[in-house]
Order: structure tokens, then C-alpha cells, then sequence
């Protein structure tokens, strides 16, 4: 987490170190929640190191994935933190997950008192707008092929701990598809 928030050059050692203090570390084991459906998201997380999956319900009932988070990725049920409704999110630990974590209260008052915070936020926040729409446009443009290329190439690490049917579902393939894929894809 400090790493990550001095990358944005906005903030002294001293300033950092202050908001470490704030926040605490905490582990998810694989297969426990960082949020579940029908929450209200009341903390942000930094990925200290692990995998974590989100995914929502289908009017079937399927889950549907939608999305990985890796280390060094902030981990947040954005919608609920932003209107305090509840989510329909589930993030899940695919492995044994260490987190570092802020209140919500930290980061509004943060924010309240200076405003390099609110920078920051604004900051993030573009910067997940700019990975939505990728996504979208990787969903809507490239072929299963290209998606399931690009995953490998960004995170190969994790492949392995990510069960077929969670890839499968993130690509919008069949499993049936990702397992032909994988034989024709190596890296």
C-alpha cells in the first residue's frame, strides 16, 4: 500500500505513514469474502497478495464472474461505496488473500481535510472507468481467442488457481471453448 500511494507523488513519507496507521491488515483465506451480496461496502482494500474473484447473480441464478483482482489492485464494491446501497457483489479469495485495509470513514475524512485526497480518488476512480471500458470493449470487439491471450499474458501466475468454469464465465466462453483454447494457446 505505501508503494502504491507514493507512485502517485502527491504525498510526503510522513503523510503516508500517518494513513498506514489508519488502516490494518487482514487476511482472507481461500474460498472467505471480502463482500457479499446484499452488503453495504464500508471498506477499501489494497491487494497486499492473493486472488480475488467478483462476481454477481444471474436472474437464473448462475454466477456470473466479472472480474479478477491481483496484488496491487484496490479492492472496493464501488457502486455500494458510492450511493451506501447494497451491493450485489461477491468478492471471493481464490487463494489465501493479505489485504490491507481502510475504513470508509478514513478515506471521507481524508478527502474532507485535504485535497490531494480527493485528487487521488479522482485519480482512481478514471482509472477504473479506463479497465471497465476495455473490458467492455475486449467483451464486444475481440474474439475469446484474444481475451483469453491477453489474460494469459497480463496474469499467467494466477491461471492456474482460477477454476475453469470462474475463467470461463470472466471470457464469456463456454467451458467446453476455454478447454479447446487452452490446448491451441500456450505461452
Amino acid at each position: 500500500m505505501k508503494a502504491f500511494l507514493q507512485s502517485f507523488g502527491l504525498f510526503s513519507e510522513a503523510e503516508i505513514e500517518k494513513v498506514l496507521a489508519k488502516g490494518k491488515p487482514e487476511k482472507l483465506a481461500k474460498g472467505e469474502f471480502f463482500i457479499q451480496e446484499g452488503s453495504i461496502s464500508s471498506k477499501l482494500a489494497f491487494i497486499e497478495s492473493g486472488l480475488v474473484r467478483t462476481y454477481y447473480h444471474s436472474s437464473e441464478l448462475e454466477q456470473i464472474t466479472y472480474c479478477f483482482f491481483f496484488a496491487g489492485d484496490l479492492l472496493s464494491a464501488y457502486a455500494s461505496w458510492i450511493t451506501g446501497e447494497p451491493t450485489n457483489e461477491n468478492m471471493e479469495a481464490l487463494v489465501d488473500t493479505q489485504l490491507f485495509v481502510l475504513p470508509k470513514s478514513v478515506v471521507e475524512e481524508l478527502v474532507a481535510q485535504d485535497p490531494r485526497w480527493l485528487l487521488l480518488s479522482k485519480i482512481i476512480a478514471e482509472q477504473q472507468y479506463l479497465e471497465l471500458e476495455q473490458r467492455v470493449f475486449m467483451l464486444q470487439k475481440e474474439k475469446a481467442e484474444k481475451r483469453y491471450a491477453n489474460m494469459l499474458k497480463r496474469h499467467p501466475e494466477f491461471l492456474q488457481h482460477i477454476p475453469l468454469q470462474y475463467l470461463a464465465s470472466y471470457l464469456g466462453i463456454t467451458q467446453r471453448h476455454l478447454s479447446r483454447l487452452r490446448k491451441e494457446i500456450s505461452f
